[in-house]
């Protein structure tokens, strides 16, 4: 399978079923077996997820791409080897986001449900002008790619989160800002859009928020 056929939902749904790592095998640059170049796409996406789980508090190291073709068995079995080595030192997954799991829990699901959205951000802004592996390092790794995130992803991991708390029982804003890290002003900012979005509702009797499932669906946070 080519790389570019990797979703970013599928290393996500690795990660929330528990995996301690993933790694992605692709074909070298310059080597691919279709005319999309597909494992440009997997390094993008690599390097999106990488800056997603350091968002959320997960190690990015313990995501890896590596181009690795069919004939090199011995480079495969070095770079798994290495990769075992790295999650041994970092621990089990979740060392460090909530001892019980579920605060990892709620955040990998946060960063599932806006993978359609951050496909449509990926494909109108995430894309480095020319295809080459110097490119794309550089792009990722640079001052356009942090303010992107900043202004259109960062915000929207946040009310995903939020949403996905929400689902579990109501909470007030000091209980949504010490699950999520957050401050008082940015709770209230992420409350009065999900409020004017429909998605969320105060209820003044018990002091804090409940969920509109209905439309926190059709929100697609």
């Amino acid at each position: 399978m080519c790389t570019g056929r990797v979703d970013l939902a599928f290393v996500l749904r690795a990660f929330a079923k528990g995996a301690d790592g993933v790694l992605i095998g692709g074909c070298w640059p310059g080597e691919c077996h279709y005319v999309t170049e597909g494992n440009y796409d997997a390094l993008a996406n690599t390097h999106l997820c990488r800056k997603l789980l350091g968002h959320i508090g997960v190690s990015p190291e313990r995501l890896r791409l590596e181009w690795i073709s069919a004939a090199q068995g011995s480079r495969f079995a070095e770079v798994t080897s290495e990769l075992a080595q790295a999650l041994q030192a970092l621990g089990p997954l979740g060392s460090g986001v909530g001892s019980d799991g579920k605060r990892l829990a709620r955040r990998l699901e946060a960063l599932g449900r806006l993978v359609p959205y951050l496909k449509l951000v990926a494909r109108a802004r995430l894309r480095p002008p020319v295809r080459s592996e110097q490119a794309y390092n550089a792009f990722f790794g640079g001052a356009q790619f942090g303010r992107v995130f900043d202004e259109l992803i960062a915000d929207r991991v946040a009310a995903s989160q939020i949403v996905v708390l929400l689902a579990q029982g109501r909470r007030t804003s000091a209980e949504i800002a010490a699950d999520l890290g957050l401050s008082a002003s940015e709770v209230a900012r992420h409350m009065n859009g999900l409020s004017r979005a429909g998605v969320v509702a105060y209820e003044a009797a018990r002091r804090c928020y409940a969920l509109r499932a209905h439309e926190a669906e059709s929100s697609g946070l």
